[in-house]
């Protein structure tokens, strides 16, 4: 009987793996406490990229910053939020006006999400045929949702002239989106609506915005190592140099 059980057992845990790595669409990963990073992929270049997104529960909803790159996860995305913390998403913010964070604003809103950009970043959808937010935030902002607060922040231009982070003062949690490179890139990575003059001044603006983080989250790849906005800095420090050459 004992023999049944373990045989039992070992499949249960080999199947429930091999789901888990069959379906690698979304991953999520928790950060601290009612933190959470969602990661899901695109093809960049034919190189299938991962995208680092992240959602807050609050005890009002969760909150989600920047939506899922694939277009197939936007629902299972919901899903997986309900699943495992009973809560609906409340609130979502994008933090520039690329696909990989605004391409599910729209089915969002439908699903009853309040969707948020800055006035710059719908600007930019509009003109270039994006997702587009139900609002818009026109000047750095304080949100106070439940008992979380954190602060949309501006700081110049960047990966894209509408690029914003977000930050969470008592947390210590910098949600830095594409602006910000994960310490794996030797590169600044799409450089396509870039300011390689403004990119620099724009993280040292972020280093004096948000001290002493604790996490960074970066838009891509690694994001565990908070080396990467001085990693960011110094690239973007040699590719102005570059250029002025």
């Amino acid at each position: 009987m004992q023999k049944i059980a373990t045989i039992i057992i070992f499949l249960f845990v080999t199947i429930n793996g091999f789901s888990q790595r069959a379906d690698s669409s979304l991953k999520i990963v928790p950060l601290t406490g009612n933190f959470y990073i969602y990661i899901t992929y695109s093809l960049y270049k034919g190189n299938r990229i991962p995208a680092n997104g992240m959602y807050l529960i609050t005890d009002s909803g969760a909150v989600l910053f920047d939506t899922p790159w694939d277009t197939t996860q936007f629902q299972p995305l919901l899903d997986s939020i309900q699943q495992r913390h009973h809560k609906k998403v409340v609130l979502c913010i994008a933090t520039h006006f690329h696909e990989d964070r605004t391409g599910g604003l729209e089915y969002y809103r439908q699903q009853g999400c309040k969707t948020y950009t800055t006035v710059l970043t719908d600007g930019l959808s509009k003109k270039r045929g994006m997702k587009r937010a139900e609002f818009l935030i026109d000047k750095d902002t304080v949100f106070t949702v439940a008992q979380y607060s954190f602060q949309t922040y501006y700081p110049g231009k960047g990966h894209a002239p509408d690029n914003i982070v977000v930050w969470f003062k008592k947390e210590r949690i910098l949600y830095g989106g594409c602006l910000i490179k994960s310490t794996e890139d030797d590169g600044l990575g799409n450089l396509s609506d870039a300011s390689v003059t403004d990119y620099a001044t724009t993280i040292k603006n972020v280093q004096l915005k948000c001290k002493n983080p604790k996490y960074i989250i970066t838009g891509h790849d690694d994001w565990t190592n908070i080396s990467s906005l001085q990693h960011t800095l110094l690239m973007a420090q040699q590719l102005k140099q570059k250029s002025s050459r």
